[in-house]
């Protein structure tokens, strides 16, 4: 069976590097406060890919996130990975704009004109992803949201509407490593 992969960059890396921090046993300075993250935490591209496409043919696989420095190398990793990337530039308060409006346009169209039926796979747990679902849903294709726990809820809009719910909390190194010791 074949299937399409969209990844969010920033919410997989963000909420990896907050998963690797919690596994280090690294706690909020405060209760209820901001989970912290582990820099040294980093996407392997290819190895995302593969945990993401889970044995099935892959249709198509983009990763979209905002513009990088122009001397960052991220990017040229994740298309030797096997992505499609796609960039936007941030707004004039340094927000990611566009980046889930980008990743519904391009599963709307893989959906569209790809196999007649197949698994979309979305990493990210934001609701914004509820149109291409069920769009996804009206054409046939079962619906896969891969995403790290802290960054949907069990019961919540989104878990619900999809078929099934991965969560990468326990892939952290199939998926990622550690660049350098941290916490020091």
């Amino acid at each position: 069976m074949d299937c399409i992969i969209l990844v969010d960059n920033s919410n997989i890396f963000i909420e990896g590097q907050k998963a690797s921090a919690f596994r280090k046993g690294q706690l909020p300075a405060e209760a209820g406060g901001k989970r912290p993250a582990d820099p040294s935490w980093r996407i392997d591209f290819a190895k995302l890919l593969k945990v993401l496409a889970n044995g099935r043919n892959i249709h198509a696989a983009f990763l979209v996130g905002s513009r990088p420095p122009p001397k960052d190398d991220v990017w040229e990793m994740a298309k030797n990975g096997g992505f499609e990337v796609i960039t936007h530039d941030r707004d004039s308060q340094n927000k990611e704009k566009a980046v889930d409006t980008e990743l519904v346009a391009q599963g709307t169209l893989a959906v569209a004109t790809g196999p007649n039926t197949g698994v979309l796979v979305i990493a990210s747990g934001d609701r914004d992803f509820i149109p291409l679902v069920n769009i996804a849903h009206k054409r046939g294709w079962t619906v896969e949201m891969a995403a790290f726990q802290s960054a949907f809820t069990d019961g919540g809009e989104m878990a619900t509407t999809v078929d099934m719910t991965r969560p990468l909390d326990g892939s952290l190194d199939l998926i990622g490593h550690n660049a350098y010791k941290w916490p020091a």
